[in-house]
């Protein structure tokens, strides 16, 4: 069975009480349920992480390279949070590993501050979910597989 790796970035482990007008009510764990179900109907498990540091965000992608030279991950779906504005690293991760990734947003970014505009993750994301709450999750694993049998 292969397996999709969902990744979370700062304060994503927040959802349901930081701002819930912006993000919603649904809580990480509603949202790893929701990623549970979307990869199940696709006969895939999910690998679901999250974390508030960049280096452990780099170091999983790094690791979805390798997993996926042994065929065992498809690819990422990710919500970097505020690092999908500040983080070259991330961006240079993505680029360097080749790992097919989904950028996912729960909020349209573009209805939003100026400086949540731009993303360091697009120009290498090989797909972009945004502002379709945490059903983005859900659309994001269903676009990757579909991109992927193309």
């Amino acid at each position: 069975m292969s397996t999709l790796m969902i990744l979370n970035g700062p304060n994503l482990n927040l959802l349901g009480t930081r701002e819930p007008e912006q993000y919603g009510y649904e809580t990480l764990a509603d949202v790893e349920i929701m990623c549970r179900e979307a990869a199940k109907a696709h006969g895939c498990k999910v690998d679901f992480r999250q974390s508030n540091h960049e280096g452990m965000l780099v170091d999983a992608i790094h690791e979805a390279r390798e997993l996926m030279l042994e065929g065992k991950l498809l690819g990422i779906v990710f919500n970097p949070g505020a690092y999908t504005h500040t983080s070259i690293a991330l961006h240079d991760a993505i680029k360097g590993t080749e790992v097919p990734v989904i950028e996912v947003h729960i909020s349209n970014v573009h209805a939003r501050e100026a400086f949540r505009h731009h993303s360091y993750i697009s120009p290498a994301a090989t797909g972009i979910v945004i502002g379709m709450g945490a059903y983005g999750y859900v659309l994001g694993i269903n676009g990757l597989i579909t991109k992927l049998k193309k």
